[in-house]
């Protein structure tokens, strides 16, 4: 979502006059008059509408201060990138991935009563996600709770405490397998955000030449020589 704001400003700034003009709208319809009675569905749209403004504009305020270096390829700029929104995320006070995926899981599993559909509705947010799994955990995972669905005679449901902890011990089996320690999901995190920083910048590379060949068509700019995209300040656009 970052990179494409930032790679289409004229869209930038036609959303922020949008939002500066539906607040002033706004305040000209509480302020005239005796003030209308506010629905309480009104007034939870109104502190929607107000949360996101704060959230637009806190982060356009911290990426109209930080270089971004638009280059891929280059660690040390998808770090820099990654860091620049992480600061976005803290100050406007928005989820980060790994956090975005923990609530989308907990929203869309609750009430699931039995573990089957519980992991088959994991598949579905990982692959609606577009996140892979390159290390084949989920059909291990199926295969620990076939087995253990095997040794209980039954479906295994979720307020099923002993069958449960028989599935647990059987995922810290496919964990231990698969190299993966709790005390390492930080590190697990932080390559996300490296990865999702990434396929951001490439974004914003791809949304910044296609930009330069179309004006290259035009014919003031037909004798121009595009830019390279890693000397091009994103600050200027916004």
């Amino acid at each position: 979502m970052a990179s494409r704001i930032l790679s289409k400003s004229n869209q930038l700034n036609s959303a922020g006059r949008i939002l500066n003009q539906n607040y002033a709208a706004s305040s000209r319809l509480f302020s005239s008059g005796s003030p209308p009675k506010v629905l309480k569905g009104d007034e939870m749209l109104k502190n929607i509408f107000l949360d996101v403004k704060r959230k637009f504009e806190t982060a356009i305020g911290v990426l109209r201060t930080e270089k971004i270096t638009i280059d891929p390829e280059d660690p040390a700029a998808v770090k820099n990138y990654a860091n620049v929104m992480k600061t976005v995320r803290e100050k406007a006070d928005l989820f980060s991935e790994s956090q975005r995926i923990e609530y989308t899981i907990q929203s869309r599993t609750q009430g699931i009563p039995d573990a089957r559909t519980y992991l088959i509705t994991l598949k579905e947010i990982r692959i609606r996600r577009g996140l892979n799994d390159e290390l084949g955990a989920e059909a291990l995972m199926m295969d620990a709770l076939e087995k253990v669905e095997k040794d209980i005679k039954k479906p295994l449901m979720r307020d099923d405490k002993q069958g449960m902890a028989l599935l647990t011990a059987e995922f810290d089996k496919i964990n231990k397998k698969l190299g993966f320690k709790k005390e390492d999901l930080p590190k697990y995190e932080e390559e996300l955000e490296l990865k999702i920083s990434k396929a951001q910048l490439e974004l914003l590379k791809k949304d910044a030449i296609e930009a330069m060949e179309t004006l290259k068509k035009r014919e003031e700019f037909k004798d121009e020589e595009p830019a390279d995209v890693k000397s091009l300040d994103i600050r200027n656009f916004i």
